[in-house]
């Protein structure tokens, strides 16, 4: 008797095995592509990949290992198309479509490809603490990388061509100096659609094949600044903070953040206590803000 209750047992296990592939198949979690940061590599998300593989076990995580640590100061055109070429095969791949998470810099490498590539299939932009809408601050990072300058001077070389082959002067804005960022801004001003870009329509049509927004960031952070950039919030020129519903940019939805909150799709996800490199590793802000976006 025992045999048939072990054998019983065991197609037991069968089904419920099947049962668990059946689900997994049938729910199957859509790929994940993750995008790194400033001075950073893909070795940083161990954490983000642990949350991601507990609560939806078999996701197929990419986590694009290119442009890393030094190389991430390349202009960020150059990194949009190489991060391109090797995020594509991973798309084409997916007959469902694939999820972003985009961290720091990252988020606006994410974003000129979506604007850039007319048939993604990008479900969830998860933009982690990026600066959206620019960069103003005397950060650590701005003291290592241009000891001689203070923010309020970084303009003079910013918005010069030699400085434009930088990556942080591609999303520098001085917001007292709004005609020069203007006009010496080869990427972010283009994306935002703040310089006049034949490209702007096309661009906005590709952005708004995503089905999710999402901007997370925090007053704690640090580096971002101001914090609410990583929420489109931004300086006017007596530096206080717009927020993104009373910015330009929504107000006239050049490139389809207003449509996206017609939508219901624009989702806002803000958290304090939480300093720039951490936002990857804390699972308060996996469980928060980022896990029911990767289904």
């Amino acid at each position: 008797g025992a045999r048939v209750g072990a054998g019983g047992s065991f197609e037991k296990l069968l089904w419920t095995l099947f049962g668990a592939c059946l689900v997994a198949t049938v729910i199957g979690y859509k790929p994940v592509v993750i995008v790194h940061g400033l001075f950073d590599s893909s070795g940083v998300f161990v954490e983000l990949l642990r949350f991601i593989n507990q609560s939806h076990p078999g996701t197929n995580v990419s986590v694009i290992d290119l442009f890393d640590r030094s190389s991430s100061l390349q202009p960020l055109w150059k990194q949009v198309e190489g991060f391109k070429e090797a995020i594509y095969p991973i798309m084409q791949n997916a007959a469902d479509g694939v999820h972003f998470i985009c961290y720091s810099q990252g988020g606006l490498i994410c974003r000129g490809i979506l604007s850039t590539l007319p048939n993604h299939n990008v479900h969830s932009f998860i933009s982690l603490s990026s600066p959206q809408a620019g960069q103003y601050g005397d950060t650590d990072y701005l003291k290592y990388l241009f000891p001689q300058f203070m923010k309020s001077n970084l303009f003079h070389f910013c918005y010069t061509g030699v400085g434009q082959r930088i990556s942080i002067c591609n999303y520098w804005k001085d917001p007292h100096h709004t005609d020069m960022y203007v006009n010496g801004s080869d990427y972010l001003a283009l994306l935002n659609s703040e310089r006049s870009n034949p490209n702007s329509t096309v661009w906005k049509k590709n952005f708004l094949r995503i089905k999710k927004l999402v901007l997370i960031g925090g007053p704690d952070d640090g580096v971002i600044t101001p914090w609410q950039s990583s929420q489109f919030g931004f300086y006017n020129d007596n530096e206080t903070v717009v927020e993104i519903k009373d910015q330009d940019l929504y107000l006239r939805d050049v490139f389809g953040l207003k449509t996206l909150n017609a939508r219901g799709d624009l989702f806002l996800c803000s958290m304090a206590g939480v300093e720039h490199v951490k936002w990857h590793s804390n699972d308060t802000v996996f469980n928060t803000c980022i896990e029911k976006w990767l289904v």
